[in-house]
């Protein structure tokens, strides 16, 4: 019964929204004494704000494996779906 809840395209594309998120916060505690503001601020004027968003992008790659090993294909789709909506962030923010 569990596994029906979690084999949607929502639950998938909220973890693969998550996921990056998440790994975004791991990135900016682990390398930066900065404020999360100040951290991306300092990579927006880099010119490497979407580079840090594709790296925290890579975790979606093993939810979606994961996902496909366990046979919850409705919530891969979300986990593809989500990535989509990232590489669109990361192209837009490639052009400004």
């Amino acid at each position: 019964m569990i596994k029906r809840r979690i084999d949607t395209v929502g639950s998938g594309l909220v973890a693969g929204l998550v996921l990056p998120a998440l790994t975004l916060l791991v990135i900016w505690i682990v390398k930066s004494d900065l404020g999360p503001g100040e951290f991306l601020k300092q990579f927006q004027q880099l010119g490497m704000l979407s580079k840090l968003l594709s790296l925290s992008a890579i975790p979606n790659l093993l939810l979606f494996f994961l996902f496909i090993w366990t046979g919850r294909n409705f919530a891969a789709r979300g986990v593809i779906f989500a990535t989509l909506l990232v590489a669109c962030i990361m192209g837009i923010l490639k052009l400004v």
